[in-house]
């Protein structure tokens, strides 16, 4: 085999090796911050959720390595449910931010023939929320505010009709860094 040839090879393994990683990685973070868990209390204990009512979606924010880690760039943030489908009607989002950063969380319909994560992102590094069902951005309280501190939980009741929609946090930066993820209501 050509050096040349044994090399690429060698830069795929890696390349691959990497991916993986990166994805298990992300699984192990989410799973120690119990994103997978059904919770009712912040990370941090410092506030709790009411019964909502609906289907309710446990949804968990979170981003690796925190401020240390420079740019967001490779997909260190995400968007985690517990649930990717529900039926139509009253749905309850319960938002925890288990990450070291501010974020919140944006519903948007999901456009017929589009993705998750191929919205434009605009100068201002945010993507357009018109048309926007509602959000939960409010620490320890329901709909919009600030942004959800880290350690902290927020909610929203939407009335959803069937179709698809992507959960985003649309901070600056946040969902070109990989903050998005789909739920299909049916």
């Amino acid at each position: 085999m050509k050096p040349g040839r044994r090399n690429l090879r060698f830069a795929a393994a890696v390349g691959v090796a990497v991916i993986v990683l990166a994805g298990a990685s992300t699984v192990a973070f989410a799973s120690a911050n119990h994103a997978f868990s059904h919770r009712w209390a912040a990370p941090s204990g410092q506030c709790a959720a009411p019964s909502l009512p609906g289907s309710v979606v446990d949804v968990t924010l979170t981003n690796m390595g925190g401020a240390m880690m420079g740019a967001w760039q490779g997909g260190m943030m995400r968007v985690l449910t517990n649930t990717q489908h529900v039926p139509a009607g009253t749905i309850s989002l319960r938002v925890a931010n288990t990450g070291s950063l501010v974020h919140e969380l944006v519903v948007l319909p999901l456009p017929q023939g589009q993705q998750v994560g191929e919205r434009t992102v605009g100068t201002d590094n945010r993507v357009d929320e018109t048309g926007s069902l509602g959000e939960a951005s409010h620490s320890c309280g329901p709909g919009a505010g600030d942004g959800i501190n880290p350690g902290s939980l927020g909610w929203v009741t939407l009335t959803l009709a069937p179709g698809r929609y992507e959960l985003i946090c649309n901070l600056p930066g946040h969902y070109s860094a990989g903050m998005y993820t789909q739920l299909t209501v049916t």
